[in-house]
């Protein structure tokens, strides 16, 4: 039975390939209607092919994931994530040239790690918060604009600017130096599922609120790393 679902999977994914390699064959006809967003009729093909994958497996599995696992553990893979993230915290905010909260960082990843392995956060009842900080997030203080809005086949929604500094951050990602073979993909795969997982509940409410959900999420998306890049003050815009 299992055998017979992987194979039915594995036929839906190579139909989903090809279809989203020939719609890219095509010439873009379609004109866009953001300025942000000069390739969208690649991007909808894009998002199209995400999709079918996301109800085929991504979506299927997520939920899976969230009636077996008990929150509990799930929290502590969280906060172990995290906390593996916060020397990549530490370096961005310092190229920020913030460097109190690279400091911040710094201490919240030593105490997390000594007193509980980094799968608790009582740094946090310190006083001392979480960061989230990324090389698009850097690059965007240094006065890189965001550039064209991309839609990456498996990754989502992105900028020219984020989908550069993404490549960064995997590079500098603190789990690879863990181990780079078979523990390292299912370290990674239990990371794509507990993402999706969180996303279950914020599904519904795009669902109910948007008419268009492409626009719906690549406004969003847009919006929360303008947020990200200016710490919450970004400038008015320009009329």
């Amino acid at each position: 039975m299992i055998q017979t679902w992987f194979h039915c999977l594995a036929r839906r994914l190579t139909g989903c390939v090809a279809a989203l390699l020939f719609a890219l064959s095509l010439p873009a006809q379609a004109q866009p209607d953001s300025p942000v967003d000069p390739l969208e009729a690649m991007n909808r093909v894009v998002f199209g092919f995400n999709e079918a994958i996301d109800r085929a497996v991504l979506k299927p599995l997520a939920q899976v994931y969230v009636d077996a696992v008990p929150e509990t553990p799930r929290r502590l893979f969280r906060n172990f994530v995290s906390n593996l993230l916060e020397p990549w915290n530490a370096v961005n905010n310092l190229l920020q040239g913030k460097p109190a909260a690279a400091a911040s960082d710094v201490a919240r990843f030593a105490f997390n790690t000594l007193t509980t392995l980094g799968l608790d956060d009582p740094a946090t009842e310190l006083g001392l918060t979480r960061s989230n900080e990324d090389l698009g997030q850097t690059l965007g203080v240094w006065g890189f604009g965001a550039g064209p809005y991309l839609v990456l086949p498996f990754l989502g929604p992105s900028s020219l600017r984020d989908g550069i500094g993404r490549i960064g951050d995997i590079g500098f990602d603190p789990s690879r130096k863990i181990s780079d073979g078979p523990e390292f993909a299912a370290f990674t795969a239990m990371r794509f599922v507990e993402q999706r997982a969180t996303l279950l509940l914020m599904e519904r409410l795009i669902e109910g609120a948007a008419l268009d959900r492409y626009s719906f999420i690549r406004n969003a998306y847009l919006q929360r790393r303008q947020n990200l890049v200016y710490d919450g003050n970004p400038p008015e815009p320009k009329e």
